[in-house]
């Protein structure tokens, strides 16, 4: 089904809108440094910690749209629930 079936388009992607710029450009766990966020013209560039580090290894993607935010969101909460069962 096409977005001229359902009579109307999805929104614009707004990557400003997306970024919660009051929580800085990143989120810390337990002091570990575990995302970093940036937001360019069209899209977010997010780093994800591949481990909970001190000096992390990074894997990072673009967010251009609302799936994909999904789709990190979901990334970081299985992330955070590997990580609490490792402790």
């Amino acid at each position: 089904m096409s977005d001229d079936d359902l009579g109307f388009a999805p929104p614009p992607f707004k990557p400003e809108d997306a970024l919660q710029a009051e929580r800085g450009n990143g989120f810390e766990l337990r002091g570990k440094r575990v995302v970093e966020v940036s937001a360019e013209a069209d899209a977010l560039q997010v780093r994800i910690a591949r481990k909970l580090a001190l000096t992390p290894e990074w894997d990072g993607l673009s967010v251009r749209n609302a799936s994909d935010q999904r789709k990190f969101i979901d990334d970081v909460k299985k992330r955070l629930a590997r990580w609490a069962q490792e402790d």
